[in-house]
């Protein structure tokens, strides 16, 4: 059955799409600030685009772990583009980079924007250790992130939840580890094979993901210790690294694409955003994806072709994905985050930049289902919905 589209002249499409390599945290990009790793991306973009800076009507960043104020704003005027363009930064935490796609996709389909730049960038290796000053007998406190969830309700820490979501759906250590094993061999396969070449912008002489681990097996990953629970399940091996990295995407109208002289470009379709318990927090692609389909009787599982499942850790992975009855060999077919990397601000829109390689790079055929999926720290998950399509 034909996916359902808007008029062409309010239809989203994302007619480019590039990131940078993606470093690990403390690694390559070390050195860089947020806009110094956003800049280099979004030029690629607007050139890959067929548009003049001057063209956009706005810029849309996630970032999650950054030193605040406004970086998409910061980033935009970093890169050269006009003062005259309005940018904006959204967080919901990992997964703002899809969370800014789905913001230019409405802006299109509302009418309200005819091309919008959006993605995400994060940088670990920079990102500010926050303070709480002293306070009558309080001392100063130092912290790592913000709370997510009152503490009342529960608010444990990424791998932590990663543990319990492994406990509560009996997903086994060696389940994990196989599943690590086979992101990392596909990952280093594509990467092999020249498949995120054309994805991937140069920044400081880097275009190779410093994260991958060719030759890794669920025999090695098995030696490796509970990172976060004694007795746990959970490794640094089964779960995503720290990273630094950006990725932007060019959001127009079907119409607009086409005067551009795009004949393939990734038609979005709709996405949806849903909670969770955040003890289980990695859950949330589950709801996210219920929703999404309950609104959409044209879209179904079954007909999925490709999926960008963020894998935040195997464990949350995997029991979403046999909550939703998806084969585990479905998604990341040229590997995910537990390969090549989670920069949070990032993530979201790095799927939407795989599954546009993958459709759009490889011509696949006309209204081929595609989805990107992300769990959200606190208990959140989006979905969204794609397709190729031929203008």
């Amino acid at each position: 059955m034909p996916l359902s589209l808007l008029p062409a002249d309010r239809q989203p499409v994302i007619i480019a799409a590039r990131r940078s390599a993606l470093g690990r945290a403390r690694g390559k990009f070390a050195s860089l600030e947020v806009e110094d790793l956003a800049a280099p991306v979004m030029q690629a973009a607007f050139t890959d685009a067929r548009l003049a800076p001057d063209q956009l009507d706005e810029v849309i960043l996630g970032n999650a772990a950054g030193p605040g104020g406004n970086i998409a704003r910061l980033a935009a005027l970093h890169a050269g583009l006009p003062a005259a363009i309005p940018a904006v930064t959204v967080d919901r935490q990992c997964g703002s980079g899809l969370e800014a796609v789905w913001q230019a996709c409405q802006r299109i389909a509302s009418g309200s924007a005819t091309c919008v730049l959006a993605g995400g960038v994060e940088s670990q290796s920079r990102a500010p250790l926050r303070t709480l000053p002293a306070s009558g007998t309080l001392p100063a406190l130092s912290y790592a992130r913000a709370r997510f969830a009152p503490v009342a309700i529960g608010d444990p820490d990424m791998g932590e939840a990663a543990e319990n979501v492994a406990e509560t759906y009996g997903i086994s250590r060696a389940r994990q580890d196989t599943f690590a094993e086979r992101s990392q061999a596909r990952a280093a396969t594509a990467q092999t094979a020249g498949a995120f070449q054309d994805e991937i912008v140069a920044i400081a002489g880097q275009s190779q993901d410093e994260c991958i681990r060719a030759g890794m097996t669920a025999t090695r990953l098995a030696r490796l210790r509970p990172a976060f629970r004694k007795g746990g399940t959970v490794t640094v091996g089964n779960a995503c690294p720290l990273n630094d990295g950006a990725c932007m995407v060019i959001v127009t109208s079907a119409a607009r694409a086409k005067s551009l002289g795009h004949t393939n470009v990734l038609a979005y379709l709709d996405a949806a955003a849903a909670g969770v318990d955040p003890n289980l927090l990695g859950t949330g692609p589950v709801a996210s994806t219920q929703k999404l389909l309950a609104r959409n009787p044209d879209i179904t599982l079954d007909a999925l072709t490709h999926l960008e499942f963020n894998e935040a850790f195997a464990s949350q992975t995997l029991a979403s994905l046999d909550a939703l009855g998806i084969p585990e060999i479905l998604p990341n077919p040229q590997g995910g985050a537990i390969a090549l990397g989670h920069p949070f601000g990032a993530s979201g829109a790095i799927l939407v930049t795989r599954l546009y390689s993958q459709l759009i790079r490889t011509p696949a055929p006309q209204n081929a289902l595609a989805m990107a999926m992300i769990g959200i720290g606190g208990g959140q998950g989006i979905t969204a919905a794609f397709s190729s399509l031929t203008l």
